[in-house]
């Protein structure tokens, strides 16, 4: 019975995409190369500097990007969610369709950014400058919490962050 348990793990795995980091993927993005669709599962880009760089549609989900400058990035339709963006530079990214679900985004420059569609649901953006950024709506920010430093474009507000939040 556990043989054939085991092969019917084994069947049902095989058919399944493949969910853990790709470490050679992460390394050329730490390298500054563009990589879209890639899966970079708890990458560690903090830090770094990549300009312009187009990961679309890449899973950084619990991708460690605090203090990192991505200027011009493009980062549309990525997993971003449980990712730490804390301190970084963001400045005209695309965050277009992203999902930022529970990310941390505090203390992060976001002028120029698009957030048209993205989910923001848990995000934690306090102290966070938005001022300048695009496609924010007061739905996703009903959802996201903040504090009184967090900067928005004019007429949004957001919850203030409880403990735990």
């Amino acid at each position: 019975m556990k043989q054939v348990l085991a092969a019917l793990a084994l069947a049902i795995a095989a058919g399944m995409p493949a969910w853990a980091q790709n470490a050679g993927e992460i390394a050329r993005v730490q390298a500054g190369a563009s990589c879209t669709g890639c899966n970079l599962f708890q990458a560690d880009l903090a830090y770094r500097n990549l300009p312009g760089i187009d990961l679309s549609g890449s899973r950084l989900r619990q991708a460690d990007l605090s203090l990192s400058t991505m200027n011009n990035a493009r980062l549309a339709q990525c997993d971003l969610s449980i990712a730490n963006l804390f301190g970084g530079r963001f400045t005209g990214v695309s965050f277009a369709g992203a999902n930022l679900e529970r990310a941390t985004l505090v203390g992060g420059y976001f002028g120029g950014a698009d957030f048209s569609g993205a989910n923001l649901a848990g995000a934690n953006i306090s102290g966070a400058e938005m001022q300048g950024a695009r496609g924010l709506t007061q739905s996703q920010l009903n959802a996201a919490c903040g504090d009184s430093s967090t900067r928005l474009p004019a007429g949004l507000r957001v919850p203030s962050c409880t403990p735990g939040r």
